[in-house]
């Protein structure tokens, strides 16, 4: 994992990046969500984000219904 990546691989990179701006976005959020959850959660915050998670769970699910109507 620690070889360096070509001049062309790195311009590829970051042309991707700039045409996927909103994608690129939730990647880096879900991975901080991630790391924070693995690495740093304590036990109430991990009982708050759950209550969290629980809530938008069921607002998408509502969401689904709803526009299956």
């Amino acid at each position: 994992m620690g070889e360096k990546l070509s001049e062309a691989h790195i311009r590829a990179n970051k042309k991707w990046d700039e045409k996927n701006k909103e994608r690129k976005k939730y990647i880096v959020k879900r991975s901080t969500a991630k790391g924070f959850i693995r690495d740093y959660a304590t036990d109430d915050d991990l009982t708050e984000l759950l209550t969290l998670i629980s809530d938008r769970h069921k607002f998408l699910h509502e969401r689904i219904k709803d526009n299956n109507k």
